[in-house]
């Protein structure tokens, strides 16, 4: 009995049934190709929303040249600080995450369209056992052989016919994913270039800053010095030495102040260059740094295209319409397809005898009835992830337009003040050396060259953080604008990482 269950589950072929086979897989695969050209993709079709830019970014004219579009090292022309980038480019760990995370999600893409094929399996059993004579119905007869084994092997043949559209919605959604990975890490590399350029101009700021500020105490002990030698030849008096040290310490306590910030800044950009902390490199003064003289922002509508966040986001919004159609395809019927071609036998040297042979062909059907209400869930969740999705890329987009229109306003307006800044020093350096002559010739007391002194470093100091921020706002700028790395711009002094 159990032997004949055996023969029935792995039936042996005959002589009859030996050209059917041929004959069921000459008849399966028109009926495969049938199906397949008459399946259909359930869900919604993607189209981009609608989101209707402004004509022209708010501080700026309407035109689509762009300075996004000239590549950094014709942005950055400090020697120095593009050394520092492609360092940045080679070593940062950020960076080095991103890309890694794209291989991650580049190699999940492939699992769901590897659905869409058939799945082919190498199996394999042997089995022993023995058989009762005292069972009910008995297994084995008295006095016959009641051990048996069996040897099985052969190709196991599995595939979901993706009539209504999941697999390749599932697909769809893998590569929307795969591609927002992408994008992500073109963002951390856009970011990384901003960044890289904004914390070398702070420390050049804050190099400036140390500058004047070592000048000046310089200055100072000069004079602190000269009404010294005043009070002890009896022509100066103690007020006029106390005030002239006070200004001197004023001004020298600023100095270990600005080599804390410069250390923390060095650190700052140590780590995005991927190496421990320690000192930087410098270049080009932050006075002598190239400034365009002229930044063109483009058409807000290219923002749509440039900007991997904006661009990430999209492709978020894809794969979720995408998963809407994999959720709807969930109510209809799933269809498939599975075969076994191989052999048994009792006996493992009568594997390869035609007698041997097996085979099955199963075309199955799925379809959901009852379950509670949870497919009709997951298909509202997907909706309510796309809403979600959708307000998101929105959300990036009108972002987008707004740090370009702060970029533009900041470089505007720190223009602006750094032309009135500069008067200003230059005004203050005059009345220096005019309060000192009226001390001189004896028409004023030392307060007017002190409050003149305290007011040059104080606007020096000012000028300096200007010019800074200046160079930080045009960064700003750049990376707003989706500037800074392209593939198909990584040339000549630009290597691609």
């Amino acid at each position: 009995m159990a032997r004949r269950a055996h023969d029935s589950a792995w039936p042996v072929r005959s002589e009859a049934g030996a050209a059917l086979p041929r004959l069921s897989a000459r008849a399966a695969a028109p009926l495969a190709a049938l199906l397949l050209a008459t399946s259909c993709t359930l869900g919604p079709k993607y189209e981009r929303p609608e989101m209707e830019p402004p004509p022209a970014h708010r501080g700026a004219q309407a035109e689509s040249e762009s300075i996004a579009d000239v590549p950094w090292w014709e942005v950055f022309l400090d020697p120095t600080l593009q050394d520092l980038i492609r360092e940045a480019l080679a070593n940062n760990l950020d960076l080095r995450v991103a890309a890694a995370r794209v291989e991650e999600v580049r190699a999940l893409a492939g699992i769901p369209k590897s659905f869409l094929y058939p799945e082919v399996n190498v199996t394999g059993a042997y089995s022993v056992g023995q058989l009762s004579t005292r069972s009910d119905p008995p297994q084995a007869t008295e006095g016959g052989d009641r051990r048996y084994q069996n040897w099985n092997a052969g190709f196991a043949l599995s595939w979901e016919i993706d009539i209504f559209g999941r697999l390749r919605r599932e697909t769809e959604a893998a590569n929307a994913r795969y591609m927002a990975t992408e994008e992500f890490r073109r963002g951390v590399i856009v970011t990384l270039v901003a960044d890289v350029a904004a914390s070398y101009f702070a420390l050049r700021d804050r190099d400036l800053q140390l500058e004047i500020a070592r000048r000046t105490v310089q200055a100072n002990d000069d004079t602190v010095a000269f009404y010294r030698k005043r009070l002890q030849g009896g022509v100066s008096n103690r007020l006029e030495l106390d005030q002239a040290v006070a200004n001197r310490a004023r001004t020298a306590t600023t100095i270990p102040q600005l080599e804390l910030q410069i250390a923390v800044a060095e650190n700052a950009l140590s780590l995005l260059l991927g190496r421990r902390p320690g000192e930087i490199a410098r270049g080009v003064a932050l006075t002598d740094q190239y400034r365009p003289p002229r930044v063109p922002a483009g058409l807000p509508a290219a923002l749509l295209e440039r900007r991997p966040d904006v661009v990430q986001a999209e492709q978020s919004l894809v794969a979720a319409n995408a998963d809407i159609g994999a959720a709807k395809a969930l109510f209809f019927p799933t269809i498939s397809l599975t075969g076994f071609l191989g052999a048994s036998s009792r006996s493992l040297s009568d594997m390869l005898k035609s007698d041997g042979v097996v085979w099955s062909l199963t075309p199955g059907l799925f379809q959901p009835l009852f379950q509670a209400g949870r497919i009709r869930r997951n298909y509202e969740a997907a909706q309510a992830r796309f809403d979600q999705a959708l307000a998101q890329y929105q959300q990036a987009a009108l972002n987008s337009y707004r740090e370009v229109a702060d970029a533009l306003a900041a470089i505007g307006h720190l223009a602006q003040a750094r032309s009135e800044q500069e008067s200003g020093v230059e005004a203050l350096r005059d009345a220096g050396v005019l309060a000192r002559s009226r001390y001189d010739t004896g028409l004023s007391n030392y307060l007017e060259i002190l409050i003149a002194d305290q007011n040059l470093f104080d606007q020096e100091l000012a000028l300096a953080r200007i010019l800074g921020d200046e160079l930080s706002a045009l960064t700003q700028l750049y990376r707003a604008l989706g500037g800074g790395w392209r593939p198909e711009e990584a040339t000549d002094g630009g290597t691609e990482h």
